[in-house]
């Protein structure tokens, strides 16, 4: 099983119910040294699944005063590629650390 950090729109039920055909079960979580921006969707299949135009995206800030708050989910490797699937060309995926030590997935800007 893997961690993935989510702040936005896999958060979402409707997002997770299209995504990975069910609904994640996760707790909440801290990430230090990222600051939130967002970022204009283009794909128009995402922009209507979520029902938002502008996205939240992470930036690295390598302060660790900046925090984001979040869930971490578990899912399988077969839901992370369905993630990846899932975001579109401004974000790649990367591995972090969370306020709790935990190692987890997120995604950030490019």
């Amino acid at each position: 099983m893997e961690n993935l950090f989510s702040y936005g729109t896999l958060q979402q039920e409707k997002v997770q119910l299209d995504t990975f055909g069910r609904l994640l079960e996760g707790k909440k979580a801290t990430l230090q040294q990222y600051k939130l921006s967002e970022v204009k969707i283009k794909n128009q299949k995402v922009i209507e699944l979520s029902g938002k135009e502008f996205h939240p995206i992470l930036v690295f800030t390598d302060d660790i005063e900046d925090e984001v708050e979040g869930m971490v989910f578990r899912i399988n490797s077969l839901e992370l590629s369905m993630a990846d699937e899932y975001e579109v060309d401004d974000y790649i995926r990367v591995e972090a650390e969370l306020k709790s030590g935990e190692k987890t997935w997120l995604y950030v800007s490019k």
